[in-house]
């Protein structure tokens, strides 16, 4: 039964995009991920300062395990689940934070998902309310 108080737009359609964006960008964390368990344990990067390293595994792990929840939350939210509009939206926030940190080190990469994750922010909070209407 749908809404008759709410109005849908074309953004109710941003609510897929906003999934196939999930569902794409989880691929490749996954892969990403895959691929830093499969290859060597350590990078070393030369900073201004001095070498460091960073625990490939770690990273490997952390990348496959979020690569899986947005794959996993993409699809609930193209099957019309509140619940995976509400993760989505903090998933993709706890990404635009990570892009803001990497701003120094790859600016045009960093603000090109920035954008995209403001826009995929907007589309789910701003009209929820016309996907939700749109599904039902």
């Amino acid at each position: 039964m749908t809404d008759n108080n709410v109005n849908t737009s074309g953004w109710a359609g941003w609510g897929v995009f906003a999934a196939v964006v999930l569902i794409v960008g989880g691929t490749i964390d996954a892969f990403h991920g895959l691929q830093a368990l499969i290859g060597p344990d350590t990078a070393y990067f030369l900073g201004q300062e001095a070498l460091f390293s960073i625990d490939v595994q770690g990273w490997g792990w952390w990348h496959l395990i979020a690569g899986a929840l947005l794959i996993l939350v993409g699809v609930f939210l193209l099957l019309g689940a509140t619940w995976a509009r509400v993760t989505a939206i903090v998933l993709v926030a706890i990404n635009a934070i990570g892009q803001i940190t990497l701003i120094s080190v790859q600016p045009w990469l960093s603000l090109a998902l920035l954008a995209v994750d403001i826009l995929v922010i907007y589309a789910l909070t701003v009209h929820g309310k016309e996907i939700d209407a749109k599904k039902a």
